[in-house]
């Protein structure tokens, strides 16, 4: 059975004088693993932000398990709430362990109990912690610091996890080791929320449960990956699929 855990209803957004979102409905349902994709100014970041209150709607509702986010602790709801972006935003002079612990110290948890669960996740992200514990940022890679990333974002137990373009600065091989990890880690997690933002319609494919494809502030599509791939709902949609089918046909014929 599904149960509604975020809900925007007739949601607008609006900049100065721009509209950005005209009217956004949707749900996402506990447990999936939904990605968001559009190009630059589709509001697909602006979206995201809305969930956790980084942004606020000029109009319409939003539901986070089935509380009108205008009447949460904004602070409170973030601390619960996992979030990845792709500057990472590790402090520098903290090492991996007092990186991925912040979080969990400000709400007062318990030492051994925190420093539990901060190895926990490390072995969850495929980091060694008798490796990487006591390692500073600026001596991890670019992917291992993405990793960690994530462990951070899991470190409260969240019921929910957003992801902002996480992987976009990352080399191509990289980003496809992180993409499988994080499918993995949200199948190994009962009952975890997970939001993901991209622009990349491979990484959207492979990754989402369900795809948001939004165009100018609107849905254009959401459904599962092969729902889109065989029917597409717009001509939109049918474009982005056309460039991947185009990429296709340019590698084999460069190099057949």
């Amino acid at each position: 059975m599904t149960e509604p855990i975020i809900q925007f209803k007739h949601v607008e957004k609006c900049f100065n004088d721009k509209v950005v979102i005209p009217d956004l409905s949707f749900t996402v349902d506990k447990g999936e693993f939904i990605t968001i994709l559009g190009s630059s100014g589709s509001g697909k970041t602006t979206t995201l932000k809305m969930v956790n209150g980084l942004i606020k709607p000029n109009a319409g509702e939003i539901l986070i398990d089935g509380q009108n986010i205008n009447e949460l602790d904004l602070v409170k709801l973030r601390r619960h709430m996992g979030y990845v972006v792709q500057q990472i935003g590790l402090f520098p002079h903290m090492t991996i362990g007092q990186n991925i612990s912040v979080v969990p110290k400000m709400l007062q948890g318990d030492k051994k109990q925190i420093d539990d669960r901060v190895k926990e996740l490390l072995k969850l992200v495929r980091l060694a912690p008798h490796e990487y514990l006591d390692r500073y940022p600026q001596q991890l890679s670019g992917g291992q610091q993405q990793r960690v990333g994530v462990a951070r974002a899991l470190a409260t137990n969240p019921p929910y996890v957003l992801f902002d373009e996480p992987f976009g600065a990352l080399d191509a091989l990289t980003r496809l080791e992180l993409q499988r990890e994080v499918k993995r880690i949200h199948e190994s997690l009962a009952d975890k929320t997970f939001m993901f933002v991209t622009h990349d319609i491979n990484e959207a494919l492979f990754l989402g449960q369900r795809v948001m494809i939004m165009h100018e502030g609107k849905i254009a599509q959401f459904a599962a990956p092969e729902e889109i791939v065989r029917h597409p709902a717009t001509e939109f949609v049918e474009q982005l699929l056309g460039t991947v089918r185009q990429n296709q046909r340019l590698w084999r014929q460069q190099y057949d």
